[in-house]
């Protein structure tokens, strides 16, 4: 972790302009804490043009973004199969790193960059940050308070036909580095993490309901592609503290469900979509009491990470979407695959401290550094 340094408002580049980054300056733009300098992207012109869409001073090729000693900080929107190569060039340009997930793809290259980063010290974070949303930090205080007793098992349900029928390019989303476990999965092992801190051993199966599918929307309409991942995930994880859980992620569902519950010793919870920043939580009690929370909207959404990181190194802390925890989340994934491919559990090598739930108070439209 590096220390503290510079003062006022962070100041941020963002690299990849493409559909997600409209969302992220949108939010990126109107932190007070954050001071958005350039946009750049492989397509220069597209950058230009997210740059003039939101007020950004400059917009052009990524090598602008890498050698302008103003910014400090690289938001990384790259297509996940660069999101290592790019993460790598901002650390070597002397600048800490946003990454969209996953971190990386695999365990080497993740590990990689990592040394990297704290060899300079300069710190990697990493998408989701859903879980840094009300929803998830609310579910996590009551759960810390003891609203459930001690957390005991937790049962996640992610089920639907897959994104075929809607999705104009769904291809990427049935191959290598994607599927139900690694597109949607991270979403709820990082929430998972947070409430019942890192996994110790994964049991796995796996199956595969259709080796081809049909774009189903779009000029692409009736078009098939090959199936390369398992569509259907079925794992049990065994936690270092001694909980456990079943997650079922699926692509091979004609009925749709979004469901995240941890049980206690003298209850259950509800935790809302960890996909999502906000939503219900319900708290069913063993006395048959049912206590529920009402949704409180979410301040920001995407990016809301990129200003926690950018907060935490002003002040010289650990942020709380570090790097070892994306590094954590992906290592479970692959050892997900592993677990089904040999039949038999696999012990999880890496590990990770999981930081502090965010203060109640916690806001990202304050302004909390100096100009």
């Amino acid at each position: 972790m590096s220390g503290a340094g510079g003062t006022g408002p962070v100041r941020v580049g963002v690299i990849g302009a493409g559909v997600i980054s409209t969302e992220y300056l949108r939010n990126l733009t109107r932190f007070p804490d954050l001071d958005v300098r350039a946009v750049g992207d492989l397509d220069e012109e597209r950058a230009r043009a997210q740059a003039a869409a939101f007020g950004v001073p400059r917009g052009g090729s990524v090598p602008e973004v890498l050698e302008n000693e103003e910014i400090e900080l690289v938001v990384n929107l790259t297509v996940p199969q660069a999101h290592v190569d790019v993460a790598l060039q901002a650390i070597g340009a002397g600048k800490h790193v946003w990454n969209e997930k996953p971190i990386g793809l695999d365990r080497d290259g993740t590990r990689k960059l990592l040394d990297a980063a704290r060899a300079s010290g300069l710190r990697v974070a990493t998408a989701p940050d859903t879980f840094l949303g009300p929803g998830i930090q609310t579910a996590r205080r009551l759960v810390e308070s003891g609203a459930i007793g001690t957390p005991l098992t937790a049962l996640t349900l992610l089920q639907s036909p897959g994104p075929e029928s809607w999705h104009p390019n769904p291809d990427f989303l049935f191959q290598d580095g994607a599927g139900p476990l690694f597109d949607l999965g991270p979403y709820y092992l990082t929430a998972l993490a947070q409430l019942l801190g890192p996994v110790a051993q994964v049991s796995a199966v796996t199956s595969k309901a259709r080796a081809v599918r049909t774009v189903g929307s779009g000029p692409r309409a009736g078009q098939q592609f090959d199936v390369t991942v398992p569509t259907h995930v079925a794992a049990i994880y065994r936690y270092a503290g001694g909980a456990s859980a079943q997650c079922l992620f699926s692509f091979d569902s004609a009925v749709k469900r979004r469901t995240i519950e941890i049980s206690g010793t003298e209850g259950t919870i509800a935790v809302p979509d960890p996909n999502t920043f906000a939503g219900e939580i319900v708290v069913h009690r063993m006395d048959g009491d049912v206590v529920t929370t009402p949704a409180v909207p979410a301040p920001a959404t995407r990016g809301t990470g990129v200003l926690e990181l950018a907060r935490a190194v002003r002040a010289g802390r650990p942020e709380r979407a570090s790097g070892e925890l994306g590094e954590h989340v992906l290592d479970v994934m692959i050892s997900t695959i592993e677990a089904a491919d040999r039949g038999t559990p696999v012990d999880v090598a890496t590990t990770v401290e999981v930081a502090p739930a965010l203060p109640e108070d916690w806001d990202p439209a304050a302004r909390t550094l100096e100009q």
